[in-house]
């Protein structure tokens, strides 16, 4: 959803500082309902391990709120987009070159390496707009040894904590920005938000139920393809070659 919001508010004519600080800020509430409908997806296929992802997703909450509240303040537009998608591209290398852990148990009950890693995450995330899957799926995957569809399940439900305060986060430092699009609360815009999640948290119920009817192989094969897209999307990668995508 960023770079298809950072395309749409640059071709209205706003600033790309402030189209890329719209499309963040839009994108992470819209997470919010998308993560709910789609935990309670994964949830009935007991894909979610709720204890790690509150534990995961208010450390990510808090990490969030730091990280939006940079990017409102002190980052440009220009610069968000290239971080943004050199930061997908590279956990989609990793995601891709890692070595699948064999997975023989229950991942360890961890709340101190939880905290650890989901406050970092949380900051990137608020910091570039996301909600937390396309980071945290690898390193659930890959350093905290879950199996790939219970990685995916319980990342629904940390993006949740994460989306809503990186959200937060844009709303109360977009707030008294001048010239931003009708209707929107700080760096969130309203009609924006409506039709994406009036759509998403639908559909967000059709990608779990897909999800766990494909291999762990190819789950992560069109996991890995998506981040990619994003990632060269962003970086403007497209546009240098003249491709329309």
């Amino acid at each position: 959803m960023v770079p298809v919001t950072v395309t749409i508010f640059t071709d209205m004519d706003f600033p790309v500082d402030m189209a890329v600080k719209l499309a963040f800020g839009t994108n992470l509430l819209v997470v919010l309902p998308t993560a709910m409908s789609s935990s309670l997806a994964h949830h009935r296929r007991g894909a979610v391990w709720w204890r790690a992802a509150i534990i995961l997703g208010v450390a990510g909450a808090a990490g969030a709120l730091l990280g939006s509240t940079v990017t409102s303040r002190f980052i440009q537009g220009d610069s968000l987009k290239v971080a943004f998608g050199v930061v997908v591209i590279l956990s989609g290398i990793r995601l891709l070159t890692g070595r699948p852990p064999s997975i023989e148990e229950e991942p360890k009950y961890s709340p101190l390496v939880w905290i650890g890693v989901g406050f970092p995450v949380g900051f990137v995330c608020g910091l570039i707009g996301i909600g937390g899957g396309v980071l945290m799926v690898p390193i659930m995957a890959l350093a905290l040894k879950f199996e790939m569809h219970r990685a995916v399940g319980t990342s629904t439900g940390l993006m949740m904590f994460i989306s809503g305060a990186g959200a937060l986060g844009y709303i109360l430092n977009g707030m008294g920005v001048a010239g931003l699009p009708a209707h929107s609360i700080g760096y969130l815009n309203l009609p924006t938000w409506i039709c994406l999640a009036g759509t998403s948290v639908g559909m967000a119920q059709i990608g779990a139920r897909m999800a766990h009817r494909l291999t762990a192989t190819i789950l992560r094969a069109i996991f890995v393809l998506v981040m990619f897209y994003m990632g060269l999307k962003m970086i403007g990668v497209y546009d240098w070659l003249g491709w329309p995508l």
